[in-house]
């Protein structure tokens, strides 16, 4: 009886690995496995138990490192974290000492300023986005790069 828990284990963790895609329950999976076939061979629960947490953790702390590295690998950037490296053009002017100014990038408008505490750019200046810092773009002039 104990087997086709482990059985049904396994499955359940897979079917939530395929769904979120997270690489998290996928070893646990594994380890399931690993203790259905302890049962099969007849070893007793407490074995069976020990199989699934042995092969678990070593999988997760083994693996998951290197995985995490190889899967994520072709990830496209989303949202905010396509815009740095763009040019935007800044519509109100920035002073970060002040804590105002505003840039549009890509037909939309963000509170901007720079790294330096008493950073300064003109209005209607083109700007590199270096960053993004809570709501706030981190920019630089782009005549600095020149």
């Amino acid at each position: 009886m104990q087997t086709i828990v482990w059985l049904g284990l396994f499955v359940i963790l897979l079917i939530i690995e395929i769904l979120t895609m997270g690489l998290t329950t996928i070893w646990f999976a594994a380890g399931a496995l690993a203790a259905f076939a302890a049962g099969i061979i007849g070893f007793g629960f407490a074995v069976q138990m020990a199989v699934f947490l042995i092969v678990s953790i070593l999988l997760l702390v083994l693996t998951r490192p290197l995985a995490v590295k190889y899967f994520n690998q072709e990830r496209q950037k989303t949202n905010a974290e396509s815009l740095i490296g763009q040019q935007a053009l800044v519509t109100e002017d920035i002073d970060t000492l002040q804590s105002v100014g505003r840039v549009e990038v890509n037909g939309q408008e963000w509170s901007a300023k720079t790294d330096e505490a008493d950073g300064k750019i003109e209005k209607n200046k083109i700007v590199v986005i270096n960053g993004i810092q809570g709501v706030k773009l981190i920019v630089r002039d782009k005549e600095e790069d020149l």
